[in-house]
């Protein structure tokens, strides 16, 4: 990702430095009532502000959720390129995301837990998703294939437009889906608190669950 230039002028300063604490609090919010729950005029109050002053820094709440949204992709892109290009394989990877998950849960849940009523994600969001896929497709493809073709192999060779252009073989797009969706399902679950009390260690079950994917 080539770097973006940043504020230069004082007055380029003081604002990112309020958009910041704009964020922060939101994140606040969003830890405590959910994102639905959002409310500028509540976080004008808490920094001493106007609402028509907060305004001026997010338009509205989805210009606001959106800041927030494309915040936490790019961490999460960031991180898993980084670590693919420390060498990371497609285990390594996975752990990689349950470690950023645990982080900052609110933050996992934004992206990929229950949509925000009626807030709509622009398109740049889904170009910054497809980073993330790219690195999956990249760790998926380096793994040695048995040759073995299923019916969702040729399902993918025909319905790749998930990939971009990624080259990936059919078995390696297999392969990436089942451990995005798979893993995804197994963090989403504990981090919305599903596993309390069953008296079992999630990161277990997590490891487990890499395993079982790398050997099927």
């Amino acid at each position: 990702m080539t770097p973006t230039a940043g504020p230069t002028t004082p007055r380029e300063r003081y604002r990112a430095q309020v958009r910041t604490e704009i964020k922060e609090h939101a994140w606040q919010q969003i830890a405590t009532a959910g994102a639905s729950a959002l409310s500028l005029n509540a976080i004008a109050r808490q920094m001493g502000m106007s609402g028509p002053a907060l305004y001026r820094y997010f338009a509205n709440r989805d210009d606001l959720i959106t800041e927030l949204i494309r915040d936490a992709y790019r961490s999460f892109a960031d991180t898993a390129r980084a670590a693919a290009d420390a060498g990371a394989d497609l285990a390594a990877l996975a752990h990689t995301l349950r470690d950023w998950a645990l982080v900052d849960p609110h933050r996992y849940l934004l992206i990929y837990g229950t949509p925000v009523p009626g807030y709509h994600a622009p398109d740049d969001i889904t170009g910054i998703a497809a980073e993330i896929m790219a690195v999956l497709l990249d760790a998926s493809s380096a793994l040695p294939s048995d040759g073995t073709a299923t019916p969702l192999d040729a399902h993918l060779a025909d319905h790749r437009q998930w990939a971009g252009e990624h080259p990936a073989p059919p078995a390696a797009m297999r392969r990436a889906l089942a451990f995005w969706t798979r893993l995804h399902g197994v963090l989403s679950l504990e981090l919305a608190g599903h596993f309390g009390g069953m008296g079992f260690d999630p990161a277990q079950l997590f490891a487990a669950e890499v395993d079982g994917l790398l050997a099927g």
